[in-house]
């Protein structure tokens, strides 16, 4: 039975398969599969959202890039090494994290379950959105899924995801996942 993977070293290859797929991105305003967004918004979003979400519920302010409109690339490179390095620091194993909608947790592994999960789901977003290599890692995918299943109620009444996209039955797990979120697996950039 392997181990659970520890959030700093997922963190840093999750971040670092988007990585590759921002280095990668030619049109910063290829539409993206999540209505309205563009390949420059899948990564205002990632680096936008998580700094307040992180200085309100453990008082760790990030360092910022440039914007994201001005050069997303290094905007995405600071942020990712700013997350980067509170996850390698010994003191997030012993700092914690609160919300009032999810109350207390590590802080590590409130990153891993908020943060880390989204850049992986985001990943997707970018590569079918700039028509690169969109494939996912399957356990992460069955680990993600399994974890949101039992919660559709709250997520899709939470506004973050939209309705499930219907799979075929025989579907593979980064399909079945995609449909979860509400994106179309099929969906191909116009």
């Amino acid at each position: 039975m392997a181990l659970p993977e520890h959030p700093a070293e997922r963190h840093r290859r999750v971040a670092g398969l988007f990585t590759e797929r921002v280095g990668g991105t030619r049109s910063w305003d290829a539409p993206a599969p999540v209505a309205g967004w563009t390949a420059r918004d899948v990564v205002r979003h990632l680096t936008e959202w998580f700094p307040g979400f992180l200085a309100s519920g453990a008082g760790i302010e990030l360092r910022r890039g440039p914007s994201v409109d001005d050069d997303p690339v290094a905007a995405w490179r600071v942020h990712r090494d700013a997350v980067q390095e509170v996850l390698d620091d010994p003191e997030t194993e012993r700092r914690e994290f609160a919300n009032p909608h999810i109350g207390e947790l590590p802080l590590a592994t409130a990153i891993d379950r908020f943060y880390t999960a989204d850049v992986f789901m985001h990943t997707w977003d970018l590569a079918r959105a700039t028509g690169q290599d969109d494939r996912l890692d399957p356990g992460f995918c069955a680990e993600l899924l399994a974890g949101l299943e039992p919660m559709d109620e709250v997520l899709r009444s939470s506004g973050q995801y939209g309705p499930r996209v219907e799979v075929p039955a025989d579907a593979d797990v980064q399909a079945r996942m995609l449909g979860f979120i509400g994106r179309d697996p099929s969906w191909r950039g116009r």
